[in-house]
């Protein structure tokens, strides 16, 4: 989400299960009709959509322009802004803050999490899902190791934190964790490049320009005896959830 943009096309055409896998999480939240909630990191906008549709008046913020420029095309009846996490800012205290596979890329978390707590009212919730501790390690590892045989740094600046470290973030900011899950949950790609894409997805930001081909071949060969089955990409995500009220 921050730092860099991404193909929506891509992300439409091959990676709907970020949304989709996304619905759980909306049921967390339990939106209702008049309340005003912001969808942190809304992508393009299925998730937004669906908030909407319970009656609630919703906000969609990504700081991806292709991300927020999809959004507008898919659901031009709802308002999406253009903003960073870090410093996103509201005109008046909502009921909620959603989100959903977004706050693992913004390693700043305290800086995302200070303008959630500043951007709700008293009592307000916070409700969350993206990467926790070990998520999807096997093709982090992979992927570093292959660059780095090709002469490339192959770090990522993610963020994937524990229950008790995001617990304890949380509350340090006037958010009371009231429910928090840290789960495996293997997840399908479509077709047979389903990790390439995934890769180039996520990842291309990564990918040096005249070794391309060989760091995603390479890859693909260390991870198939793990993370292919029967013909069929899975990616190894474990995914931490969170529902927390704002107290102070």
């Amino acid at each position: 989400m921050a730092r860099r943009d991404w193909d929506s096309e891509l992300y439409e055409s091959s990676h709907a299960f970020v949304w989709q896998f996304g619905a759980d999480v909306v049921e967390l939240l339990e939106p209702k009709a008049g309340e005003s909630i912001v969808d942190l990191g809304c992508g393009t906008g299925q998730l937004a959509a669906k908030i909407a549709a319970a009656g609630a008046s919703v906000v969609g913020i990504d700081s991806s322009p292709t991300m927020i420029g999809q959004a507008r095309q898919n659901f031009p009846k709802l308002t999406f802004q253009l903003a960073d996490a870090r410093e996103f800012c509201v005109a008046e205290p909502v009921d909620a803050v959603f989100s959903n596979a977004a706050l693992h890329w913004i390693p700043e978390a305290a800086e995302v999490v200070a303008r959630v707590a500043a951007a709700l009212k008293p009592g307000g919730r916070f409700v969350a899902e993206f990467g926790g501790r070990g998520n999807v390690e096997r093709i982090h590892t992979a992927l570093g190791a292959i660059l780095q045989a090709h002469g490339m740094p192959g770090e990522t600046r993610l963020y994937f934190p524990s229950i008790g470290e995001y617990s304890s973030l949380l509350e340090s900011h006037g958010l009371e964790v009231r429910w928090a899950q840290l789960f495996e949950r293997p997840t399908p790609l479509d077709g047979e490049d389903g990790m390439r894409s995934w890769i180039e997805m996520f990842h291309s930001y990564l990918l040096p320009g005249g070794e391309r081909e060989a760091v995603l071949s390479e890859t693909e060969e260390r991870l198939r005896p793990e993370l292919c089955r029967d013909g069929r990409w899975f990616a190894d995500y474990r995914r931490l959830r969170v529902r927390a009220v704002k107290i102070r």
